[in-house]
């Protein structure tokens, strides 16, 4: 189909006809999802409410609201972005969703995907009391979703967001300001620990680059708009996690635990690091790849 096709049929007025023309419209190229959303539909109507600064839990009642001549040629626009460039949808509205929040996100950082949202609405029970958790250390924060969540869920705590990036540090602290979190967020530049020093946490928890050579050569279009800093990791996938496991015990306090997101680097983890009981854990809303570490279990076991 030629990019001049990619144009709404005449009688198209309302929100959810705009909806139904972009599914059906994406529906013929060769799209990836997994960039906030998993299906053509969901995609289609992300982009349309996204371009209309309209909330995504938007009553049914709306659906039927006409668009202006210019929202029309707005959305038209991306959707053909979204079909010929492949621009993930997030990207095109800069906006994603992450534990039932909104963030700003745009080409500087990972679009919020990562299952962690379901522990940290779970307040990481049982891995800690949450009552007595008092500070929590993001690194590699990235737009600041994990920090920011972490700080909404755990009111009570104090949270450090770290972030190697210049650029993503600045969306992060545009969506710390955004949710109001100065007060609570410490927004650090660095890698990793190096921020920190003398520091200790009650919950670490991180989602780092963990991507293998051999992933990113093979990655669909859609995800080749994200960061590189943000995604590879090495030939293995273990150049980030890897110290983030071995520094641990020094930035954990005696009952602190440490979570972190490997994804597909799992086998080459456990093989790494054969002797650490790592605990992997299930997710109701689908993804892996997550593991769970007591402080004493990184002391006796590396």
């Amino acid at each position: 189909m030629s990019i001049e096709q990619i144009q709404p049929p005449d009688g198209l007025e309302t929100i959810l006809d705009f909806i139904r023309w972009g599914a059906s419209e994406m529906s013929q190229y060769p799209l990836c999802y997994g960039q906030g959303t998993d299906n053509v539909w969901d995609e289609a109507v992300a982009l349309v409410l996204g371009a209309l600064y309209l909330p995504h839990d938007l009553p049914p009642a709306y659906a039927g609201a006409k668009l202006t001549p210019r929202e029309r040629l707005k959305i038209t626009e991306l959707f053909r972005r979204r079909c010929v460039e492949k621009v993930p949808v997030c990207y095109l509205v800069n906006r994603a969703f992450f534990a039932g929040m909104e963030f700003y996100v745009d080409e500087q950082v990972v679009i919020p995907r990562s299952p962690m949202a379901e522990l940290i609405e779970q307040q990481f029970e049982p891995w800690v009391i949450p009552q007595a958790v008092e500070r929590i250390l993001d690194l590699c924060t990235g737009s600041g979703c994990i920090a920011v969540a972490c700080a909404a869920w755990f009111p009570h705590a104090m949270v450090d967001a770290v972030e190697l990036s210049e650029a993503a540090f600045e969306i992060a602290q545009k969506n710390i300001s955004k949710h109001n979190a100065e007060e609570q967020i410490e927004l650090l530049l660095g890698d990793l620990y190096d921020p920190v020093q003398g520091r200790q946490y009650d919950l670490i928890v991180s989602n780092p680059p963990y991507v293998t050579s051999d992933e990113m050569n093979a990655l669909p279009d859609e995800f080749r708009w994200e960061p590189d800093l943000g995604l590879a990791a090495g030939e293995n996938g273990l150049e980030i996690v890897r110290e983030i496991i071995e520094f641990a015990p020094n930035y954990l306090t005696e009952n602190g635990v440490l979570v972190c997101e490997v994804g597909f680097s799992r086998e080459n983890l456990e093989r790494h690091f054969a002797r650490l009981p790592f605990n992997w854990l299930d997710f109701e809303r689908g993804g892996e790849g997550v593991f769970c570490l007591q402080k004493q279990d990184l002391i006796d076991h590396l």
